[in-house]
């Protein structure tokens, strides 16, 4: 495997580490509270996150997910739910020629390497709304959203905006932190919500 192959694991496992982090702080509490994902609570958006996890790792594997990406993945455990697809899906990216699989996804089929990219964008950004969403920002990994964002404004990021994976680029100050900066990029609206 390439330096730069293995490059893009490196940062899938390190945003899945910062996504852990912040599931371990929600408590039940937290599960009704709105996120920066339009309409998504924080219990919809990690079993959005939890359900897309065992998917991609399916699709690498050849393997069955075990349901559907709008199917109940928590249960009555969304920490224990979140682990074990973070447990299935690193281990997934690190098997041997994960990186030359097609990955077949809603939108159609993409080589590996962008579906590597699209699933980094996807833990990463989910991790940060987690964490706005149940006041955890000082947890988020904010290299590592600097690192996301200037990737993806170097490429052509409208093919993921047109079949409605990201919303349009909203406004955020150009000081603002990194990991703001990203979400704004992936179409987040940050203002505040009443929780």
């Amino acid at each position: 495997m390439s330096s730069s192959m293995n490059s893009v694991i490196e940062r899938i496992d390190r945003a899945i580490d910062m996504t852990a982090a912040i599931v371990k702080g929600i408590t039940d509490d937290h599960l009704a509270a709105p996120t920066p994902c339009q309409g998504w609570n924080v219990r919809t958006e990690l079993n959005h996150l939890v359900g897309g996890m065992h998917i991609f790792a399916a699709e690498l594997t050849r393997t069955d997910p075990g349901g559907k990406h709008e199917d109940d993945w928590l249960g009555t455990d969304p920490q224990g739910a979140f682990a074990d697809a973070a447990r299935l899906d690193r281990a997934a990216w690190h098997r041997a020629g994960a990186l030359e699989t097609t990955v077949r996804l809603a939108f159609g089929e993409v080589p590996g390497p962008m579906a590597a990219l699209i699933h980094l964008t996807e833990v990463l950004g989910h991790g940060v709304d987690l964490a706005i969403a149940t006041d955890q920002e000082t947890t988020v990994d904010a290299p590592a959203c600097d690192d996301l964002l200037t990737t993806i404004r170097g490429m052509d990021f409208d093919a993921f905006r047109r079949p409605g994976m990201f919303g349009p680029e909203l406004h955020q100050l150009a000081d603002a932190l990194a990991h703001r900066r990203l979400l704004a990029f992936l179409g987040r609206d940050l203002a505040p919500r009443a929780k």
